[in-house]
């Protein structure tokens, strides 16, 4: 009787422990959705260093795949204001108003998205904000040149690259090429821009590594550490905070037929949509001038042992809450990427030709290099007057200068013949 007793205490108790556990199982689920449901836009999975906890387009370089979190999905208004901020902010710079904010959302309702057969319409280029306008970029530049670095850390990709707090608390991302192609590609692809009017790029300056430099005097035991060679080049580009992933569009996707003027899904597009395939529209452009490979053509490469590649981030492309795409790390452009452009040409082509919708504003600025015909001496021009350390790092052989013109002049011909083939419709 008594070992039958033992067995019913030992039964209840059990049954108390499994309803227990059930009990709290269940709150720790709620919570955990409770967690998601709310968390904080600087928040990361668990088992994520500290220091990598803020959100931003550099930490996010330093994390693994497998651990980075889902960043895609549509895009979410957000209220943003016309204050302009300092040189030293680390929030994008853009400007717009709460008006113009909130007519980027819901359907298109402002007339067509194209005009003239092939260029995104004026009401559209009215809504798209500048990002890093020169004005802004010229100021940091010159702020950047004079700031004292006090902290140098990871945080902006590879392990040769690193994260630097300037005196004041602003950072800069410091690219120490295992090559000077990288530094050289990075910087020349950022004056391109420039000379293009493509102002998504974040801008950056050069800097030489000395001993008797009062900018790195504070960080000289840690550059010894990094075994980075005295009087070496740097590049310095802004470090900017609050910026998520970027998922191909589906008109730029290996299933569909592309991005052209007769695509009826533009129609049914919200305008956030629109400005965002605006933008994407540059970056192709962009991209294939430079043969810059790290971005979308690597994605395309990629397909062939990853059918669901284009559903996953863009490499090194983000964009702010409010939707202004950001082109990081260009240092595969011209330079490496000239090098390297047997391997990649067939790739570079197939992305350009899904594309026949284009900044009206970008193809003058084509149509004016082609016509003279003088990309290398103005991009030297304006890449000597901008940078003092411009001596020091050199400029593209004449044969990549070459190739750079020859591409301007085949982009020239392929926006010609897609307005000859939709310019009547």
């Amino acid at each position: 009787m008594r070992a039958v007793s033992a067995n019913f205490f030992a039964l209840i108790l059990l049954c108390a422990l499994a309803s227990v556990f059930y009990v709290w199982s269940a709150l720790e689920n709620r919570l955990e959705r409770h967690k998601r449901r709310f968390s904080v836009p600087g928040s990361f999975p668990q088992g994520l260093p500290a220091d990598l906890s803020a959100k931003t387009f550099r930490v996010l370089l330093a994390v693994p795949a497998a651990q980075r979190p889902h960043l895609g999905g549509r895009l979410e208004a957000h209220n943003l204001t016309d204050q302009t901020v300092s040189a030293g902010s680390r929030d994008y710079h853009v400007n717009g108003d709460n008006k113009r904010s909130a007519r980027r959302e819901g359907p298109v309702k402002l007339g067509s998205p194209v005009e003239d057969g092939i260029f995104w319409s004026e009401w559209l280029e009215d809504l798209l904000p500048v990002g890093f306008t020169e004005e802004y970029a010229r100021a940091w530049r010159e702020r950047a040149r004079t700031y004292r670095i006090v902290k140098l850390e990871p945080g902006c990709g590879r392990i040769s690259n690193q994260l630097a707090t300037f005196a004041d608390g602003t950072k800069a991302c410091v690219r120490y090429g295992i090559n000077a192609d990288q530094v050289q590609g990075e910087t020349l692809t950022y004056y391109l821009a420039s000379l293009l009017g493509i102002t998504n790029l974040p801008p950056l300056i050069l800097s030489q590594l000395s001993g008797d430099s009062e900018q790195w005097a504070a960080v000289r035991t840690r550059i010894d550490g990094l075994q980075w060679s005295d009087r070496a080049v740097v590049s310095l580009t802004e470090w900017v905070s609050n910026l998520t992933g970027v998922i191909t569009p589906a008109p730029l996707r290996q299933e569909s037929s592309g991005l052209h003027p007769v695509l009826g899904e533009l129609w049914n597009k919200t305008t956030a949509e629109l400005l965002e395939l605006l933008q994407w529209s540059d970056l192709i452009v962009f991209d294939y001038l430079t043969a810059n490979f790290d971005r979308l053509v690597s994605n395309l490469f990629s397909l062939q042992w990853d059918s669901r590649v284009m559903e996953r981030d863009t490499n090194n492309l983000l964009k702010t809450p409010r939707g202004d795409l950001v082109f990081i790390d260009n240092e595969a452009g011209l330079v490496h990427g000239f090098r390297v452009l047997n391997m990649w040409e067939k790739y570079h082509n197939t992305v350009l030709s899904s594309v026949c919708v284009f900044r009206r504003r970008t193809t003058q600025r084509v149509a004016e290099l082609h016509r003279r015909r003088d990309s290398r001496k103005r991009l030297l021009e304006l890449y000597r007057d901008s940078e003092p350390l411009s001596p020091e790092l050199g400029f593209l052989s004449d044969e990549h200068a070459g190739v750079l013109q020859d591409r301007i002049d085949r982009l020239y011909k392929h926006i010609l013949h897609c307005k000859g083939k939709y310019s009547q419709l």
